[in-house]
């Protein structure tokens, strides 16, 4: 079968490391003679698997016992709900930026909980932007952030100073996609679905002394960060297969490391942004000091073009270019475990189409 090029903004495409494994697994998991997705959660092989996960992240991200990290269900959407459950009192005050639709999905859920400030928006230009220049005020309970917006295409390379303020980041769709202090950060949850791993369980690390100043309301118990924390992501039947797949895809990130696949990354990111700049019958949809490194969006010039290039990259094995339905043109998702060779596959189709079309 030739190859398919996989642009899916996700799930998404997975190391041959990863997909290899899951399939062994799937026959024989840890030579037990149960498939992985039969096998107990609490047998000992498996808990070898969230035990090893579980550092594999904090050796990436250079993390020590002063963090702790779980697997979590529910995506990055059910953490819209648990941060501020967990930290945001009634009459108290939480501060957002509003950078996309899951941030503003965001700002909506922790609403129900307390006040929010939303700091910044780019909303004004349709989320083409990263907005910056603003403070954040003393007396919030914790500042949130999305990273990287994959509907948009815009990424933050920078974060503010919060000073003594919690940070807190959705970093769902670009988590080890690069060098970055995680220790700047109280609390990141990530989907697995774009960077890690299957759709299925969601990343989260949480700093145990901003796991301490959670609110006094009750919590139930399944939203409780603490229980989840104290019982190892096992509290209940934790997405076995999902996390076992992580497990490969974390091995095969370190092995390459932040600093490296950073540099593939915008390597990629580059040499498709500057297709889109050259090229006459494409146009970039964000401003240039914010365009994401995971997921590059552009539009046909003349859009009566558009069904007629996804038909032109179809038949070149490019899949998953079609933008999101909600903003509509192209978008093409750059994630780690996409090679060069693949971006290099979609911009000499860009080129033929121009000669197609302009001669």
């Amino acid at each position: 079968m030739n190859k398919i090029h996989n642009f899916s903004a996700g799930p998404a495409i997975l190391p041959q490391s990863a997909i290899d494994a899951s399939i062994e697994a799937l026959r024989n998991f840890a030579d037990t003679g149960l498939s992985l997705i039969e096998v107990s959660h609490r047998s000992k092989e498996y808990e070898a698997v969230v035990e090893e996960a579980t550092q594999l992240v904090k050796d990436i991200l250079q993390l020590g016992d002063d963090y702790a990290v779980i697997f979590l269900q529910g995506g990055a959407s059910l953490q819209f709900d648990m941060i501020p459950m967990n930290w945001l009192g009634e009459g108290e005050i939480a501060a957002y930026t509003n950078t996309g639709v899951w941030a503003s999905r965001a700002i909506k859920e922790a609403k129900l909980f307390g006040n929010v400030n939303v700091l910044a928006s780019s909303e004004d230009k349709n989320f083409s932007y990263i907005p910056k220049n603003y403070a954040v005020p003393a007396d919030v309970k914790y500042f949130h952030c999305t990273s990287n917006n994959t509907i948009y295409g815009t990424e933050m390379f920078n974060f503010p100073e919060t000073n003594s303020v919690p940070l807190v980041c959705d970093m769902s769709s670009d988590i080890f996609s690069r060098p970055f202090d995680a220790t700047a950060f109280d609390l990141i949850y990530a989907g697995a679905q774009k960077n890690m791993g299957p759709a299925g369980t969601t990343l989260v690390i949480i700093k145990k002394s901003f796991l301490e100043k959670r609110t006094k309301r009750t919590i139930p118990t399944m939203l409780d960060y603490k229980v989840h924390v104290e019982n190892g992501s096992m509290y209940n039947t934790p997405s076995v297969f999902a996390i076992f797949v992580c497990m490969h895809t974390l091995r095969w990130i370190k092995s390459i490391g932040l600093k490296a696949m950073g540099e593939r990354n915008k390597a990629k990111a580059d040499l498709l942004y500057n297709e889109i700049d050259r090229n006459g019958l494409f146009t970039g949809t964000v401003a240039k000091e914010d365009r994401s490194r995971m997921n590059v969006n552009f539009v046909l010039t003349n859009k009566e073009h558009e069904a007629e290039f996804l038909k032109f990259c179809e038949s070149r094995n490019l899949s998953g270019l079609k933008g999101h339905r909600s903003v509509g043109g192209l978008r093409a998702s750059l994630y780690n475990a996409l090679e060069l060779e693949s971006v290099q596959v979609l911009v000499n189709a860009m080129q033929e189409f121009e000669k197609a079309k302009m001669g």
